[in-house]
């Protein structure tokens, strides 16, 4: 075995959530006998986990039927394809050189302690690369140069999950439940929210993709059910045990939640820190405003209303212009969505929208004051992982399985509705009368005595967790929905916009923005040219995209995996490629 070429040392690692330069020590100075001999050795090796594989402070990664930007992912684009794929195995590497040598710690409670983190981080590790590409090599240990399995094939999806959901179980079972620190570290209910989040993104896509990628697996629809009951298992233990509630303090505590430089505990399980006084900062509030994030009409269509009623049962729902739109909706929807009335956080005067996004809807969630909407001023922590989301996975796991409750709802989904200040979810009136536009927007969902519940479980995932980790994408990804969500089918459409003339945007009684065709007639402050300034097709919306013509030649046996670089099938010829994608490569 390598020694100290070996061993990454990270001199400023333990402030972690900053890249840090790396040094290598001497070999004649240090062993790896007597660096991996403490806790504060096993702790400084460990740290730079959470820096390599865990969330960064980003909305413009992951563009969905939600939310767009100035740019859309390459999922969407339709430009993924072998030649520019690339993989990297190496943080996996420094995760399994930490569990070779934990045997060099004389406390056996320490070493054990940081095996259950590292075995954590291998879970994630493997369960975001089954995520994108399904089947790949699965490695336990640190390959040396002449290890046979440098050339090892792809593994089946089903084996590495199976290995990421030991992982996450043995982490469950040996992190300490707090490490005293603001949920930066993980524990042992950080553990078992991945594995509900992991086994629910595995259960759902083996049962939605069981007559494309699965048609060849007799077992399939066996180990669908299999992932969702240990979905729900994970998710019910941490619902009972955990000590996490809903943030809910203040007139506005989801709002709250997104832009505090601390995070809330209360609820929030897993964080990036973020701290000025570090030195540690991010561009989120820059990045939505520069970046024009942009809000989707479909997305708002998706807020209930305030008496927990269908917007879209109202009459002429999909032709009301923006404010019209925002009365008396779900209380999220003014706390996600520039609404009329909206102040920034210490502002004394209301902000009004001027349709400046690329759809008009314009995001406010993670904005806090004007002048940390500067490049590099956000200090605000990155939420990983929150309590809502469990809640969320455990409804949603037990709904596909059939045996949901209103009991299992009523600790779950409609304790967020209670948050929020809405209605509950009564499970037997939403499979009575299912509501017929989520229906036709989730063309592929499960047809059972459950399929309303199911969709209202969805509503409610995708409006209180939008923009945040897990992603949209992901959610349309595991259900089979985006081949009509991401491309011509559904446009990337916005405001409704009635014709020429000037609007009220703040509800103050006077009309401060025109909208026109030729030439402004009006004195309005803000004059927006249709064609120019803004975009309106044809039915009337603004589009985020005049010309969208991405998604047209979707496969659904091809486009829900991405591709096997090229690059490492040269260097391995017995990685296979995945179906449909052509890399030129004759093995």
């Amino acid at each position: 075995m390598k020694i100290l070429n070996k061993i990454l040392i990270l001199a400023a690692v333990a402030v972690s959530a900053v890249s840090c330069d790396l040094t290598l020590l001497p070999e004649d100075e240090v062993t790896p006998k007597q660096y991996f001999a403490t806790e504060s050795d096993l702790a400084l090796w460990s740290n730079k986990f959470y820096n390599y594989l865990l969330e960064t402070a980003d909305v413009g990664i992951n563009d969905a039927d939600d939310k767009i930007d100035n740019g859309l992912s390459n999922f969407i684009a339709g430009s993924r394809n072998p030649a520019s794929e690339s993989w990297s195995f190496s943080q996996l590497r420094e995760i399994n050189y930490l569990l070779e040598h934990l045997d060099q710690c004389t406390d056996r409670g320490v070493a054990l302690k940081y095996e259950a983190v590292a075995r954590f981080f291998r879970a994630y590790f493997y369960f975001v690369k089954v995520r994108a590409y399904g089947d790949v090599p699965y490695y336990d240990h640190v390959l040396a140069s002449n290890d046979p399995d440098l050339f090892r094939a792809r593994d089946d999806r089903g084996y590495v999950m199976d290995k990421v959901l030991e992982d996450f179980d043995f982490a469950a079972k040996n992190l300490p439940s707090s490490w005293g620190t603001k949920s930066t570290r993980v524990t042992k209910w950080a553990a078992l929210a991945y594995a509900s989040r992991a086994a629910l993104f595995e259960g759902t896509f083996r049962r939605y993709h069981a007559a494309t990628l699965f048609k060849n697996d007799d077992k399939n629809a066996e180990k669908a059910e299999k992932y969702l009951r240990i979905a729900a298992d994970c998710a019910a233990e941490f619902i009972a045990s955990a000590p996490y509630s809903l943030y809910n303090t203040g007139d506005e505590s989801y709002r709250d939640l997104f832009w505090a430089d601390d995070a809330k505990t209360t609820e929030v399980v897993l964080c990036r820190r973020y701290d000025a006084g570090a030195g540690v900062t991010h561009s989120v509030p820059q990045s939505i405003n520069f970046g024009r994030t942009s809000l989707t009409r479909g997305f708002i269509n998706h807020y209930l209303m305030a008496d927990g009623s269908r917007f879209t049962d109202k009459k002429d729902y999909d032709k009301m212009f923006y404010t019209e739109v925002a009365k008396n909706r779900d209380p999220r929807m003014a706390q996600t969505v520039l609404c009329p009335g909206y102040k920034m956080v210490g502002a004394s005067t209301v902000t009004r929208s001027k349709l400046y996004s690329h759809t008009g809807y314009e995001p406010i969630k993670f904005l806090s004051t004007a002048a940390k909407a500067n490049p590099g001023a956000g200090t605000s922590d990155w939420i990983c992982m929150r309590a809502a989301e469990v809640y969320l996975n455990y409804a949603e796991a037990l709904a596909e399985l059939g045996t949901l409750t209103q009991n299992d709802l009523d600790i779950s989904v409609n304790r967020i509705r209670k948050r929020a200040g809405m209605p509950d979810l009564k499970m037997a009136d939403a499979n009575a009368n299912l509501d017929p536009y989520l229906f036709d927007y989730y063309k592929n969902v499960t047809k059972s005595a459950n399929t309303g519940v199911i969709l209202e479980i969805r509503r409610e995932r995708t409006v209180e967790l939008v923009m945040e980790p897990p992603y949209r994408s992901w959610d349309l990804f595991r259900w089979k929905e985006a081949k009509i969500a991401l491309n011509t089918v559904r446009p990337w459409e916005g405001v409704y916009i009635p014709g020429d003339g000037t609007y009220d945007m703040d509800g103050d009684g006077k009309d401060d923005l025109e909208i026109y065709s030729d030439t402004p007639k009006s004195t309005c402050e803000t004059k927006l040219k249709i064609g120019s300034d803004i975009i309106v097709n044809k039915n009337g919306y603004i589009e985020g995209y005049s010309e969208n013509k991405y998604g047209t030649n979707w496969d659904d046996e091809r486009d829900y995996l991405w591709p096997i670089p090229a690059s490492q099938r040269v260097l391995n010829h017995n990685l296979t490629q995945n179906p449909g994608y052509q890399d030129g490569l004759s093995f």
